[in-house]
């Protein structure tokens, strides 16, 4: 690798320069520009859905949006605050202090520095493969439970009622639809209204920036009604600047306390980032780089902590957007920045009225799109496992809200034990000759043994300590499967590896069938199995019936060279 090439991977933007010469900045100027008037309302919301101060969401769209850009691997990520990460980051910390205290604050801080630790340290090591772990239809089951979850917490700021926080989400939620009486009927005019407008715009007039207007909309009629003063719940006061760099207050008792939702945040935000970066990479048919990614997202994180704001995540929708519009590098990020820069220094005073019923419809006009239960069916009809796996998970979601993380962990739990049991049970089957002229599934195709003395057994697995035990009872009953068994063919095409165990396991199984006065064959070995044959003392002892390529070379040859021991008498 070049020192060029060495340095564009490590600083992704020293390559946006090409990109530009070959695309232009057309599109990056018009993709931040437009993200930018989606990025704003929204970064007020979300702050509000993590329970923090609305501005806060504003400076976690700054420098940690920056820094994405700056160092991710897909130009077209919009970092910043998004939905999932900031409901995980609220209802972690609600245990643990009261909203709109410094504590609580600070709190998200060391959340956002300890999320950012971890993914960091993954892309460094080039560890992002662990992030695999978590199987989709669990991610699913957890996404769809979590955004519901987001939705029920906005209907009641929706139309004015209080949501209060006694632990269990969903039993006050309950408690808060028992209070349906309570409406205040403005902030339920504000907050419908601009739900449905947002809906209304987004089908009839998708180009228009929905969210600006509707926001805009609402701040003007909250200011000429005076919503305030009518008791109605306004962001309120927002100070102007930029925010200052601090160092976070890093507390021993509390980082032990966060630190299994810190892995939540980590795994969460950067499987909502990978998405996006997968189907952009993919209609724009360019590598993208999962572990320089994790190192992006990871200093996000670290900046917004050290800006005094909440964890960050790359936007499924704000990505989309970016796209849509023409985006090509991070430059359209920094125009995004500029936009809230401007925002901050600027327009704060404009922001005082706007009504915390539209910022949850926004929420939840966001959100819906999350919802896809279609996923859940999906993983139902491909594998019944993977169908319980995702409802498990969905139903330990609802049940653990709002500690949500609880659901996400469960979920990591069954499809790590979910790998393990199908690693224990792989497939195995017994052969016979098709018409076709290849050997398959006897059982499924009713197909006959290849010889009364001969037994042809499958083995689709590696063979290692998890499958050992499964190999040789299988290996044992192929020997019972016809009256007068002489030889067990093992067709090991399947077998892509093998350790110390089935290694062991295998000489045990050669010296048993020998004192049987049975034999063990082998076709289709693989390089990796016989060198790990050879390095152990195996191999010359088998070899002689353990190089065939195919069923029927070893079956020609296995007569051949024993007809008194095979054919038939």
């Amino acid at each position: 690798m070049t020192t060029r090439a060495s340095a564009a991977r490590l600083l992704p933007f020293l390559a946006w320069p090409g990109q530009w010469a070959k695309h232009g900045i057309r599109g990056d100027l018009i993709a931040g520009l437009t993200v930018a008037l989606v990025m704003v309302p929204q970064s007020l919301a979300y702050a509000q859905l993590g329970s923090l101060p609305p501005y806060i969401g504003l400076y976690a769209a700054l420098l940690p949006a920056l820094v994405g850009a700056l160092f991710g691997s897909c130009g077209q990520l919009s970092t910043g605050p998004v939905a999932l990460t900031s409901l995980l980051t609220g209802a972690s910390l609600l245990p643990l202090a009261s909203p709109d205290t410094p504590e609580f604050l600070a709190l998200a801080v060391l959340l956002a520095l300890m999320s950012g630790l971890i993914q960091l340290a993954l892309g460094v090591l080039r560890l992002g493969w662990l992030l695999n772990l978590l199987s989709h239809p669990v991610l699913m089951g957890f996404i769809n439970a979590a955004a519901l979850v987001i939705c029920m917490s906005q209907l009641p700021p929706l139309v004015g009622v209080k949501l209060h926080n006694g632990g269990q989400f969903l039993a006050d939620f309950l408690n808060a639809l028992g209070e349906a009486g309570n409406i205040h009927l403005q902030s339920a005019s504000f907050g419908i209204g601009a739900l449905i407008s947002l809906t209304l715009l987004r089908r009839l007039a998708p180009r228009l920036p929905g969210v600006l207007i509707v926001v805009g909309t609402s701040i003007a009629l909250s200011a000429w009604l005076e919503f305030a003063a009518q008791g109605g719940a306004v962001v309120g006061a927002i100070p102007a600047g930029l925010p200052p760099l601090s160092i976070p207050d890093i507390r021993t008792d509390a980082m032990v306390t966060l630190l299994p939702t810190a892995f939540v945040i980590a795994l969460v935000s950067f499987m909502e980032a990978a998405s996006s970066a997968k189907v952009i990479s993919g209609k724009l048919r360019e590598p993208w780089d999962q572990n320089q990614e994790l190192i992006g997202q990871g200093l996000s994180k670290l900046a917004s902590a050290f800006t005094g704001s909440l964890p960050t995540s790359a936007s499924f929708s704000r990505s989309a957007l970016s796209f849509n519009n023409g985006a090509r590098t991070g430059l359209s990020a920094l125009v995004t920045v500029a936009v809230v820069v401007a925002t901050l220094i600027f327009f704060t005073p404009l922001l005082w009225h706007l009504p915390k019923p539209v910022l949850a419809a926004v929420i939840l006009q966001a959100v819906f799109n999350l919802l896809d239960f279609r996923a859940l069916k999906k993983a139902w009809q491909a594998n019944r496992d993977d169908g319980v796996a995702a409802a498990l998970t969905f139903v330990a979601t609802l049940s653990f809200a709002p500690n949500i993380q609880n659901g996400i962990l469960t979920g990591l739990l069954l499809s790590l034990s979910l790998m393990v049991y199908r690693s224990m049970t792989p497939r195995v089957a017994l052969l016979g000759l098709h018409a076709d002229g290849t050997y398959r599934d006897l059982e499924r195709f009713d197909l006959s043994h290849p010889h009364p003395h001969v037994v042809v057994l499958r083995f689709d697995s590696p063979l290692s300590f998890v499958t050992a035990a499964t190999f040789e009872d299988a290996t044992l009953q192929a020997a019972r499967a016809q009256p007068d068994v002489r030889t067990v063919l093992i067709s090991g095409a399947g077998i892509n590896d093998i350790d110390a165990t089935g290694l062991h396991m295998l000489t045990a199984l050669v010296d048993r069938f020998a004192l049987q006065g049975q034999a063990l064959a082998f076709c289709g070995l693989k390089k990796q199995v016989i060198d790990a044959m050879q390095r152990d003392g195996l191999w010359p002892r088998i070899a002689p019936h353990a190089a065939y390529r195919t069923e029927q070379q070893a079956l020609d040859q296995l007569l051949q060279d024993a007809p008194e021991r095979l054919r038939t008498d």
